[in-house]
């Protein structure tokens, strides 16, 4: 009789099947620990003496955001309340996160803190940022010899 042929002691088809069943459910269920952490979703675009970033931010008002910047960092923080839950419910499928966030951006040039301009319009934050005037690439103009 081959070795083949014999059952693997300690393999147990259900056992395996559970986990299966476990890490189809982790990938389905919607808000893990990395999308959490990737909250708000943000883009940005940069220019040549400026860098916009937007956040797209439902469910959330103006006042629940707090911005900061140190030097060449954007710290977007706040908090993205419930609505008030109605009684006997039951939830069939519940994905979206409520609590605290917060995002650390880590800009490409430092910014002047007094030319940053920030706008709130249909859940999505645009914060424009403008390069300091002594960072700025400077031409250099060549003479003849």
């Amino acid at each position: 009789m081959a070795l083949s042929e014999f059952p693997r002691l300690g393999f147990d088809p259900f056992v395996e099947l559970r986990r299966m069943q476990s890490e189809m459910n982790r990938l389905f269920s919607g808000f893990n620990a990395t999308a959490a952490r990737d909250f708000p979703p943000i883009n940005i675009w940069l220019g040549e003496n400026s860098v916009v970033v937007t956040a797209e931010l439902p469910g959330v008002t103006r006042d629940d955001v707090n911005l900061q910047l140190q030097e060449d960092v954007l710290t977007l923080a706040g908090k993205r309340e419930p609505k008030p839950e109605q009684q006997n419910v039951n939830w069939q499928r519940r994905e979206r996160a409520y609590g605290g966030f917060s995002r650390a951006v880590q800009l490409p040039f430092r910014v002047d803190p007094d030319k940053v301009q920030a706008r709130f319009n249909d859940g999505v934050l645009e914060i424009e940022l403008e390069r300091l005037e002594a960072d700025r690439p400077k031409k250099i103009e060549i003479r003849a010899g």
